[in-house]
């Protein structure tokens, strides 16, 4: 008997809070307008990683250069 009403204190629990919101994504599932090519991905990656790994790697080479006190 437990199970039951467990059951219906579940399924009455959403109706008692009242209204729910529920979200929704935005997506598309067309394909692209214009194919990407090599050299747009080339040109994209580059800079991307030059953007996300050149302060690292500023920072990393110039170490030294901070550990000094003046």
């Amino acid at each position: 008997m437990p199970g039951f009403l467990r059951t219906i204190a579940s399924r009455l629990t959403p109706a008692l809070r009242g209204h729910t919101i529920t979200q929704r994504a935005t997506l598309y599932s067309k394909p692209g307008k214009e194919n990407v090519g090599l050299v747009e991905t080339f040109i994209g990656m580059t800079l991307f990683s030059l953007v996300i790994l050149g302060p690292s790697g500023w920072i990393l080479s110039h170490l030294e250069d901070y550990k000094k006190r003046e």
